[in-house]
């Protein structure tokens, strides 16, 4: 078993010389972030910050699984090491460069509308980056966070449910102050290359867990009914896959291309096909072939 490192519950750890002393990247306040989030009322049951893990989505879901994550419980890590999105891709970036952080709920809505959970998290999470970073976050479906650099769409985040336990964890991995020569690929991007109002990731992590509980709040109220809440009408205002020409590469090696022009009330990306016919998508993988309009 390979030795893990010691958990400091606060991330106070500053010793003269060692890898958490990068003054530009302060670590996360998990007490002030604990008495601002968790209280009496609140979606959020507990939180709690690690130095760094393989990843939290696999660590919280672990926990789901024995019945010792309640719901509304978060855990966030300064630093991922088997990070993992859609499709088991890898998402790796440098210590406190970012948030990456996960939460556990258990929806009393009909499962059949749990496929909402991932959309309602964009949909969360670019409405409070553009309150508390005062950047402009659009969503590609199904799961991506898009930013603007330097007059080119960039991915800055992403997102991944998986079912665990009695409920489901989402995990949003968010990058924040990574630098050009520190991106992974050339399509990546982040707050601080969009020119965010500020990087301090405590507001920022406060703001989208506020605004997931407001977001998750009302499609609770409205039976998960994404119309009834207004959430597809917000996703489908953010989304920046519609209107564009895109190739949805389907499981099973199939491929369909096409107009996407809606995102139906299953969540669904609906594709205009040349031969006359509207496609629901329900899972690929979708590339952007033109811009909108």
């Amino acid at each position: 078993m390979t030795p893990q490192p010691p958990v400091n519950p606060d991330n106070s750890d500053k010793e003269p010389g060692g890898r958490w002393t990068d003054l530009d990247r302060p670590p996360l306040n998990a007490t002030a972030l604990r008495k601002a989030l968790v209280r009496p009322g609140s979606l959020w049951t507990s939180l709690d910050v690690v130095q760094a893990t393989g990843s939290t989505n696999t660590d919280l879901a672990a926990r789901a699984a024995k019945g010792e994550a309640a719901a509304g419980s978060v855990l966030v890590a300064e630093e991922q090491s088997a990070a993992r999105g859609r499709l088991d891709r890898t998402w790796s970036a440098p210590p406190r460069s970012g948030l990456f952080f996960s939460v556990y709920l258990e929806p009393d809505v009909p499962s059949a509308r749990w496929g909402w959970l991932p959309l309602l998290a964009g949909v969360a999470t670019a409405t409070a980056l553009a309150r508390a970073a005062g950047v402009d976050t659009a969503l590609k479906w199904p799961n991506d966070l898009l930013i603007t650099v330097d007059g080119e769409e960039r991915k800055t985040g992403g997102i991944l449910a998986e079912a665990a336990g009695s409920g489901v964890v989402l995990g949003i991995g968010l990058n924040v102050s990574l630098r050009a020569d520190e991106l992974p690929v050339p399509t990546a991007g982040s707050l601080a290359l969009a020119g965010a109002q500020g990087t301090d990731r405590d507001p920022l992590l406060r703001a989208v867990l506020r605004s997931l509980e407001q977001w998750y709040g009302d499609w609770r109220a409205a039976g998960g009914d994404p119309a009834a809440a207004g959430l597809q009408e917000a996703y489908a205002a953010g989304c920046a896959t519609l209107g564009r020409t895109v190739r949805a590469l389907l499981p099973g090696d199939q491929e369909i291309r096409g107009e996407a022009v809606a995102v139906d009330g299953d969540g669904r990306l609906v594709l205009a096909t040349g031969d006359g016919v509207q496609r629901p998508v329900s899972a690929g993988d979708i590339v952007h072939l033109r811009p909108a309009g």
